[in-house]
């Protein structure tokens, strides 16, 4: 196995754990022996559990010694809930280190230079980008801009609708791509919504089936409507509902100010099109997940609420980065036309 082969190999084992690690990073690791044969690999555990360079060494045991670890992740070093990895690559044996991606934090960055001055041989920048724009991709913007990484997922017509002239929106998209949207509800920390969506659909907001691990759900809720026998309210997760009195009225960025000092990482915005346009014109959307259904509506409410675009070219222009189809729908996948894309 090459390194690259290693590397991706390690990027699907991170994807695998992703939206359970919080707040350390989803890593995945590969060790491979003298001969470039595969030991061990491993992906970061929950909190408290060893991280993906751990669970790698204990699959490969004697055999990583002299061997190669490539990580998705620059090891750690410092002491937290576990021991730095950095120390036990050492005690492994491991005489070589490959690493995609540099840990941006203070804390515990700057692993390779450690391992370094232990005699290893540290190879960095193996597929960055492509292992950068993976699961690691929320954890790293967190560290990197301190708020949750948002994606804006929505469901609409042909003709950009979200729901009938009646309001009512089940179901605009077709069952698999339902079960894609629980997809992506399990792969992050917390899920989103405003008031408006919780009084008018009543939505649980929780993964199906249940994988063991399900987002916080968060109302945000001003002057506190949420009615006491919401599905929001019920014990199948834990939920957040944040107030006038937990944040200022209409402050998104403080609202993911409080997140974030939750552990919060990434979140879902699954709120209806006003939300959806706030966040998007507070520059908070970082991804765009859309299922568009092959039906036409003419009339109800569009996917995003008024914008204050006059002019097509005061348009928001976003990069479409995916384009599946999903059952009978299309899922586009899309980020921001942004410096840094």
């Amino acid at each position: 196995m090459d390194l690259e082969q290693a590397m991706r190999r390690a990027v699907e084992l991170s994807r695998a754990v992703l939206g359970t690690t919080s707040p350390n990073p989803p890593v995945g690791a590969v060790l491979l022996d003298r001969e470039g044969e595969p030991v061990g690999e491993g992906a970061t555990q929950p909190v408290g559990g060893p991280h993906a360079e751990i669970v790698a060494l204990q699959q490969a045991g004697v055999r990583a010694y002299g061997g190669t670890a490539v990580v998705t992740l620059e090891p750690c070093r410092h002491t937290g809930r576990t021991g730095p990895c950095t120390g036990a690559l050492v005690a492994a044996g491991i005489s070589r280190v490959v690493v995609a991606c540099a840990d941006p934090t203070a804390e515990a960055g700057g692993g390779v230079d450690v391992l370094r001055a232990a005699g290893l041989d540290v190879e960095t920048g193996v597929l960055p980008d492509e292992v950068a724009a993976g699961p690691l991709a929320g954890w790293l913007h967190a560290q990197r801009t301190g708020r949750p990484y948002v994606t804006w997922k929505y469901a609409a017509t042909l003709d950009g609708r979200s729901a009938a002239a009646d309001r009512t929106s089940r179901w605009i998209t077709s069952e698999p791509a339902r079960a894609d949207v629980h997809r992506l509800r399990g792969e992050v920390d917390a899920v989103v919504v405003g008031i408006g969506t919780v009084l008018a659909d009543d939505p649980q907001l929780t993964v199906r089936p249940d994988p063991g691990h399900q987002p916080l759900r968060v109302v945000l809720d001003s002057d506190g409507r949420t009615p006491v026998g919401a599905r929001v309210r019920d014990s199948a997760a834990e939920t957040l509902i944040l107030t006038a009195a937990d944040v200022p009225r209409h402050d998104l960025a403080a609202a993911l100010d409080v997140l974030h000092r939750r552990g919060v990482v990434s979140i879902l915005l699954e709120g209806g099109p006003v939300l959806a346009a706030a966040f998007v014109q507070a520059g908070l959307v970082d991804r765009i997940v859309g299922y568009v259904a092959p039906a036409l509506l003419g009339a109800g409410p569009a996917a995003v609420g008024d914008l204050g675009v006059g002019t097509i070219g005061g348009a928001l222009r976003f990069v479409l980065e995916d384009v599946q189809r999903v059952g009978d729908d299309i899922r586009l996948t899309a980020r921001p036309e942004k410096e840094g894309n």
